[in-house]
């Protein structure tokens, strides 16, 4: 009788599950991109040595607890959480699964790890600390724009990171004697056309965007409105209306 041959068990590539807080199934956006490219510098090619279980939020961030659990569920070897919202909810969803992170603020500072050369836990990561840009961004538009004295700040105060930025805008500029004229839009739906027209009424100087989610999907509009009321406009981003650019965009106004 012939011996019959052993079933060859299928390899077990490890799974990768990455929350975007913009991205849809359609247009996931390039920081996954670049986490393939990336991957792909080390050697480790998708579909052979790991695969990426994507999940976008399309700028709702009250989706993203779900979203995580959906990924605990399916028992994914890693967790990319490179919004804050996934951050806080992936440490209270698992203490097993690896979580990475990018975060702006002190990692240390917020309680999600006990320090920055040994986190503890199950959580490691990138630390930007982008908030200490700040004043820096606020100093730039007052070193470029002649006789600034008024400055909007466009921003969700929904999420405690983004009033931690506003407070750090806050800080600067009563060092460097500049009013801050503070143009709260809501976390769903933002209407940035009426925060545009309120800088306007009030004559603001310039505009700096602090960018969650929701306003990220809208730079294209808030680029068009900066533009339209020629409105010195800063962006702490590299992508403006989906375009690679600088941190400013300069109108000026004669």
């Amino acid at each position: 009788m012939p011996l019959a041959a052993p079933a060859q068990q299928p390899v077990k590539i490890p799974r990768v599950g990455y929350v975007s807080g913009t991205g849809s199934a359609t247009d996931q956006g390039p920081y996954v991109e670049a986490l393939r490219r990336g991957l792909r510098d080390f050697g480790q090619i998708e579909g052979r040595n790991f695969s990426i279980e994507y999940r976008g939020a399309e700028g709702k961030l009250d989706r993203v607890p779900s979203i995580i659990d959906e990924l605990v569920q399916l028992k994914v070897d890693v967790i990319v959480a490179p919004i804050t919202a996934a951050v806080r909810a992936a440490k209270q969803a698992t203490k097993t699964i690896p979580i990475v992170i990018v975060t702006g603020l002190d990692p240390v500072a917020n309680g999600t790890v006990d320090s920055l050369a040994r986190p503890g836990g199950n959580i490691t990561g990138v630390a930007t600390l982008t908030q200490d840009l700040n004043a820096k961004r606020l100093e730039l538009l007052k070193e470029v724009v002649p006789r600034l004295s008024r400055v909007a700040v466009l921003w969700t105060p929904d999420d405690s990171v983004v009033t931690t930025y506003f407070k750090e805008y806050e800080a600067a500029a009563r060092v460097l004697k500049v009013q801050l004229q503070s143009l709260q839009v809501r976390l769903e739906d933002p209407d940035v056309d009426e925060a545009f027209r309120a800088a306007a009424n009030a004559r603001a100087d310039a505009l700096i965007t602090i960018t969650t989610a929701p306003l990220f999907l809208r730079q294209k509009r808030i680029a068009d409105l900066a533009v339209k009321n020629r409105l010195p406009t800063m962006f702490p981003v590299e992508r403006v209306g989906g375009v690679r650019g600088p941190d400013v965009v300069f109108n000026q106004r004669s």
